[in-house]
Order: structure tokens, then C-alpha cells, then sequence
């Protein structure tokens, strides 16, 4: 539930959330929602509510570290506890509602410009090494962006809108230098001072630049006069200058259309002889295809040669087993036939046997080869046989049966050999077949190569007359370089028009013997313009042109920059007129709401500021040389504004502040606070314990001018007075847990009236 006062402040709201997370006591990410004009923070002491007004310091980017109980950045990140480990950095985020785009960043030109986004949100974030690092919309900025951003929406550095217990009366204890500082603050014009420090920083830069200028033009006036006085004996030898641009013009002409047909020349042939040379390495390499015999060929003949040789083997060591076969095929029969005619074998007969098988052993004996000793042996072992054959019908019936099987092997060796001649005769058909063909092609190789031969006398013809046409490329290339050399050389001489041969026509541009008479001209009139010292005439009049351009350019970067001093010391006095005019009239209405308010709290009397001036004095010594006389001091005086606080108590003499005591000062201070925020409000009013010094009578009061205050202004109050709770919409709790970290309860408007109650 939200009161009804609050239902005519929600189009006025900005502040949105707030998160802390590592930060101090706020281990876990901690989020406040401000979605009531008055939010109270409550809690007991230690538990960590100020961190919370700490929290908003430290995001908007407060420098202070006494104003935040730190010495160093790195006290802003959780230590860590028994329960918890220490963190490794802190961050603060706080979120505004942009919706109408009031918040504002100057571009480039100091002009501001609207930040384009419906929720605006700011963070800073601290490590343990110190580092800060501050972040605006997701993208990294500098504390000045954050400052300047700030105070488009009346939240300054002076923080008059964090009014921290003890702090109430620091604007009643400062001097009125300081006070008129954060009534410039409250009034926003801050970013005119921020606008005025910038415009004096240009001014600074815009001022040392002319005296560069200034300097860079007396250091050019030397050197401009000398070149002057070169031109001018440049403009003497143009006469000479014309004449060698005549003459260049028609040497290069007849020279570019010479070169231009010596080249064409020399590719026509060059490109005649390439596409012979093409023709007869093609001739070449057709020549030298298919001259060798085939290796298929080759292996084939080989292989049917060995196999030739394989079957020749074969067949003779069948032709004698073929010879075995017959002689005892022979022995067979003569041993029939003995058996036949066999009688009872004499002595003399049994000798006579004897001794022929001796012979035959000596004979077998002196045999090597296994081949010749086998018939001697089939003899012997037929002799012995027929010594014990019998004349019986079994006997004359085993030798036909073995003369039988013998015909037999013998028609098979017979078959066999004639297959193996048939194919031996087919196989030496084939190697003559192949023999022949490697013949005719050695022969047709021959002829190629006795072709191939003339064909490489010609190519050599060739290679070498395209060496000569390399020759004169190379020649033509030295002349074209002397071409451009000569167009380098008379270019300082003539300018960019010794460019305009290319327009120019000649009559006989062949005649080489007019070609070298221009030459020669062209070389005299040079060493004419080099002895009167100007063959870098080109380059003195372009450099001389360089030097005018530049001393016009830095007179009129001269002018420029007075003009733009001019109008930055212009703009400086628009702003400072602007900051006293602004800076009255802002005082006039503080005054009005002082008044309002001191009578609110005091029940009467009057409160106003009024603008005094300051007068500060400063020594000046001049020490005068070569002089006994004794140094003399003098005093400036200046004068500035301040601001001083004017009171009158109702019922009372007092009216001096020093005179007030501790609760009147703290009222005082109080409605000049909430006056000064009701003139130019900021988005939100951090009050951290303002009320503690106030009795019953004065909360109610306090209470009233809170319910004023929140109809223009968020308010954040730290409080332990129920007075106060009892004005908020929603209460924030602080408690340390069991972890010893912050934790943050809200209690809705039903339960803080309770709590109030």
C-alpha cells in the first residue's frame, strides 16, 4: 500500500533502484527499489544502514574517502568473516528514470546534447589493488562524464543533496566563500563552472597556439625572402627557359614516335620468331615420340626367347628319354628272340657272357654323365637276365607285355614332342614377328633423329636471332630510360609542361642526324641555366609557392585563432554574467522558501541569505636589478562573493548562528537545506539521520517538511525516529545475519505504521 500523497508524484520520480554488491558489509548483491517518494532505511547501529548513504556517494562519484569512512578504495570491499570469504572488488549501481531525456552530456562543442536511453544507470566499481573504473549505460567513461552528466539534473559535487548526521550545519559552520560554492551547486550551475574551466582550458590552448603561429611565421620570413629573391632570377632566365621547352618539345616528340616504332618493330619479329621457335618444338617433341622400340615389346621378346630356349630344353630331354625308351624297346626284342633260340649255356658260353658285362662295366665306369651310363647298365642287366631265361611259354609272354607298355610310352613321348615342337615352331614365328618390328622402328628412329637433328639447327638459327632481338630490347630499354631521364632532368627546368610533346607534331621523325643536333641544343641551354644556378628552378618555384601558401595559411590560422579568443573570452563572460544573474535570482528564491520553511520550525522569526563581498589580499615583490634600492612590497586586493546566513529566533535577541544553540542550529541548517533543494530540486534528498537531535514536537514538524520536500524530490532518510518511518511509503530494514553481512528487509506502509505505532 502507498499513501495517496504519493499517487501526484509518480511522474516526478527518477530514482529508481539502487544496487550494492561487495560492497562494505553488503556481501550478496543487495537491491533497493524506490517506488515511494519517501523510503526510510532503518535498522540498529552497526548493522550497516549508513553504508547504504555511503553506497550513493560512492557511485556518483564522490572523491572523499573521509566522507565514506575509507582510507583507501580498497576499504570499500568486503573483508569477509568467519562464514564468508573476503571479495575481490566492490560495485554500486543506481538507476534513473529517463523517459523525458532530462539528462544530459556536452558533445565535442560544448553543446549539451540529450542522452538517448529511457533508464540511465551509473556504477562504479573499486578492487582490492584500488582500481576504479566508472560505467555509464554498459560503456566505460571518465569521472568527468559522470560529473558533467550529474549536474544537468542539480546533483553536484558538494553533495547538498547527502545531508549526513553531523553534517547538517557544515553549511552554517563554512565560510561564505564556500557557502555561495554550494548555493551554486543547489542552483545548478555547476556546469556553468565546469563550461567556464573548459572555455578558459581552450582559451589557455587557443592562446599558445597563436604564439606558435607567430613563431612559426617569423621563423618562415628568412627563408620566404631568400626564395623571393631566387624567383626573381628565375623569372630573368625564362626567356632560356622557353627556348629549351621549344626544343624539348620537338626532341621528345621525334623521339617517343621513333621508340614507339623501334618497339613495335622489334615485337613484330620478336613475336615471328616465337611462334616459329613454338612450331618447331612442337615438330621437335613429335620427333621424338615413338622412336624407341616399345619396353612392351622389349619384355615380350625376351620372355618368348627364354621360353624358346625352356621348350628346347625340354624337348631334347624328351627326344632321349625317347632313345631310352627304343633301345629297350630293342633289347626287349632281342631278348625274346634269344630266349627263343636259348639252349644250356656252355662254359665257354658263360665266359664269353661274362666277359662282354665286364667290358660293358669298364665302359660304364668311364661314363660321367648319368644319361650314357643307364643304357650300358640296361645291356648288362639283359645279359644277366637272358643267362637264367628259360625257354617257356611265361618267359615269351613277359616280354610281350613289356615290349607292349614300351610302344605305349613311346607313342606318348612322341605326342608330346610334337606338341612341343608345334609350339616351339609358333613361339620362334612370333620372336621373328618381333625381331622385325624392332627393326623397322630403329630404322624409322633413325630417320626421326636425322630429322629431329635439322630441326635443332633451325631452332639454334632461331634462339640466336631472338638473342640479337633481346639485345636491341635491351638496347631500346637504355634508350627509354634515357628517354624519361631526360624528362626528369628537364622537368625542374621547364615544369610540368615539358609534358606537352605528347601534343606536339613533327615532319620526319626518323632522321636521327636532326634527332642528335636537339640534343645538342638542349644540352647547351641547360648548362646555361646550371651555371647561372638555377637548374632547380621547378623546385624553388614550387617550394616558394609552398612557403606563400603556408604564411597565408598560419595569417589566416593567425585570424582565426583571434577571432576564436575573442569569442571564448566572449563566452567566458556570457557564462560568469550568466552565473551572477542566475546565482541572484537563485538566492532571491531561496530566501522565499528560507522563510517558509525557518517559520515552519521555529513557529516565527526570519531566516534569509544575503550576498556579501569578500576582499583577499596578495603581496607583490619586484626585485630591482643593479639598483641598491631596497625591495618594495605592494598588495592586490580582489574582491569576491560570498554568501553569509542572516536569523532572527521569534521571542529571542538572537541572531548571530554562533549564538544559536545545538537543535536551533540544526533546524536552521535544515530549512536552508530543504529551501535550497526546493528551488532547483535534484532528483533525490539523502538524509542520514538529520532528526536524531529533535524532540517529539520538532519530528512532527521535520515530518511536515519531508511530505513538502517529497512532492518535488525522492527522499532517502536513514532514521530511528518514528516519526520519520511513519512518513514513508516503504522501510527498508538493515540486520546483520549470522554471516555477519548486511541484509536488507522491506516492510510495506501497513507494517511501518505498526512499527510507527
Amino acid at each position: 500500500m502507498i499513501k495517496n500523497y504519493e499517487k501526484n508524484n509518480v511522474n516526478m520520480r527518477r530514482l529508481k533502484t539502487l544496487e550494492l554488491n561487495g560492497f562494505k558489509s553488503f556481501h550478496k548483491k543487495t537491491s533497493l527499489d524506490f517506488q515511494s517518494p519517501i523510503v526510510c532505511v532503518v535498522g540498529p547501529n552497526g548493522s550497516g544502514k549508513s553504508n547504504v548513504v555511503e553506497a550513493i556517494r560512492f557511485v556518483l562519484g564522490e572523491q572523499s574517502m573521509k566522507s565514506m569512512r575509507g582510507k583507501a578504495g580498497s576499504d570499500f570491499v568486503f573483508k569477509g568473516s568467519k562464514n564468508l570469504p573476503k571479495g575481490s572488488r566492490a560495485s554500486v549501481s543506481i538507476y534513473f528514470d529517463n523517459t523525458d531525456k532530462i539528462f544530459k552530456l556536452p558533445d565535442e562543442e560544448g553543446k549539451n546534447m540529450n542522452l538517448g536511453f529511457d533508464t540511465v544507470s551509473i556504477s562504479r566499481e573499486v578492487y582490492t589493488d584500488g582500481v576504479n573504473k566508472y560505467i555509464l549505460n554498459d560503456s566505460e567513461v571518465r569521472l568527468k562524464d559522470i560529473n558533467n552528466l550529474l549536474s544537468s539534473v542539480n546533483i553536484g559535487s558538494s553533495g547538498h543533496h547527502i545531508i549526513s548526521q553531523g553534517e547538517a550545519d557544515r553549511i552554517l559552520n563554512a565560510s561564505p566563500k564556500e557557502r555561495k560554492e554550494m548555493v551554486e551547486d543547489a542552483l545548478g550551475l555547476k556546469i556553468y563552472q565546469y563550461k567556464i574551466k573548459e572555455t578558459e582550458r581552450k582559451l589557455e590552448r587557443t592562446e599558445n597556439n597563436m604564439q606558435e603561429v607567430s613563431l612559426l611565421r617569423r621563423e618562415n620570413a628568412p627563408h620566404l625572402k631568400f626564395l623571393q629573391k631566387q624567383v626573381e632570377k628565375i623569372e630573368k632566365a625564362k626567356e632560356l627557359g622557353d627556348e629549351l621547352l621549344s626544343l624539348y618539345r620537338e626532341y621528345l616528340k621525334r623521339e617517343s614516335v621513333y621508340l614507339s616504332k623501334e618497339e613495335s618493330r622489334l615485337q613484330g619479329e620478336k613475336q615471328k620468331i616465337s611462334s616459329e621457335l613454338s612450331e618447331l618444338e612442337e615438330k621437335i617433341s613429335s620427333t621424338e615420340e615413338g622412336n624407341q622400340p616399345e619396353e612392351e615389346n622389349m619384355k615380350e621378346l625376351s620372355s618368348l626367347e627364354q621360353k624358346a630356349m625352356d621348350i628346347r630344353r625340354l624337348k631334347g630331354e624328351l627326344e632321349r628319354k625317347l632313345g631310352r625308351v627304343e633301345g629297350m624297346m630293342q633289347a626287349e626284342e632281342e631278348r625274346a628272340q634269344r630266349v627263343a633260340e636259348i639252349e644250356i649255356v656252355s662254359p665257354e658260353k658263360a665266359k664269353e657272357i661274362f666277359d662282354e658285362v665286364g667290358k660293358l662295366v669298364e665302359e660304364a665306369l668311364r661314363k660321367e654323365n648319368m644319361i650314357d651310363i643307364k643304357p650300358l647298365l640296361e645291356r648288362m642287366k639283359t645279359i644277366l637276365r637272358r643267362m637264367h631265361e628259360r625257354k617257356d611259354s611265361n618267359n615269351s609272354n613277359s616280354s610281350s607285355k613289356q615290349i607292349e607298355e614300351l610302344n605305349k610310352d613311346k607313342a606318348e613321348l612322341l605326342a608330346e614332342i610334337e606338341k612341343i615342337s608345334n609350339e616351339e615352331k609358333d613361339i620362334s614365328n612370333t620372336v621373328e614377328r618381333l625381331r622385325n618390328e624392332n627393326k623397322e622402328r630403329m630404322e624409322a628412329m633413325r630417320l626421326k633423329e636425322k630429322e629431329r637433328f635439322g630441326l635443332k639447327v633451325r631452332q639454334q638459327e632461331l634462339s640466336s636471332a631472338l638473342g640479337v632481338i633481346k639485345l636491341k630490347e635491351e638496347n631500346l630499354a637504355r634508350s627509354k630510360e634515357d628517354f624519361d631521364i631526360q624528362i626528369r632532368e628537364g622537368e625542374p627546368l621547364v615544369g610540368q609542361e615539358i609534358m606537352s610533346y605528347k601534343n606536339f607534331s613533327v615532319e620526319d621523325p626518323d632522321n636521327r642526324t636532326l634527332q642528335d643536333e636537339l640534343h645538342r641544343k638542349i644540352e647547351r641551354i641547360k648548362i646555361k641555366l646550371e651555371d647561372a644556378g638555377l637548374s632547380g628552378g621547378g623546385d624553388i618555384m614550387k617550394e616558394f609557392k609552398e612557403a606563400m601558401d603556408r604564411d597565408v595559411f598560419l595569417l589566416r590560422e593567425m585570424e582565426d585563432l583571434t577571432k576564436s579568443v575573442e569569442s571564448l573570452k566572449k563566452l567566458v563572460a556570457d557564462l560568469k554574467e550568466k552565473i551572477d544573474t542566475e546565482f541572484k535570482a537563485g538566492v532571491k528564491k531561496i530566501n522565499v522558501e528560507f522563510q517558509n520553511f525557518f517559520v515552519l520550525m521555529f513557529g516565527g522569526g526570519t531566516g534569509s541569505l544575503q550576498i556579501t563581498a569578500i576582499s583577499s589580499r596578495r603581496n607583490i615583490s619586484e626585485t630591482l636589478e643593479d639598483s641598491d634600492v631596497e625591495n618594495e612590497e605592494e598588495e592586490e586586493i580582489t574582491f569576491e562573493q560570498g554568501i553569509e546566513i542572516n536569523v532572527s529566533l521569534p521571542h529571542k535577541k538572537v541572531k548571530e548562528l554562533h549564538a544559536l544553540s545545538g537543535g536551533e542550529r540544526s533546524l536552521t541548517s535544515i530549512a536552508l537545506l530543504f529551501a535550497m533543494s526546493q528551488v532547483n530540486p535534484p532528483p533525490f534528498l539523502v538524509l542520514d539521520e538529520t532528526d536524531a537531535a529533535l524532540d517529539e514536537a520538532n519530528s512532527r514538524k521535520y515530518g511536515d517538511m519531508l511530505e513538502k520536500l517529497s512532492s518535488r524530490s525522492q527522499l532517502i532518510v536513514v532514521t530511528h525516529n518514528r516519526e520519520t518511518m511513519s512518513r514513508a511509503g516503504i522501510l527498508y530494514g538493515v540486520t546483520i545475519g549470522r554471516d555477519d553481512a548486511s541484509k536488507l528487509l522491506s516492510v510495506k506502509f501497513d507494517e511501518a505504521v505498526a512499527i510507527a505505532k
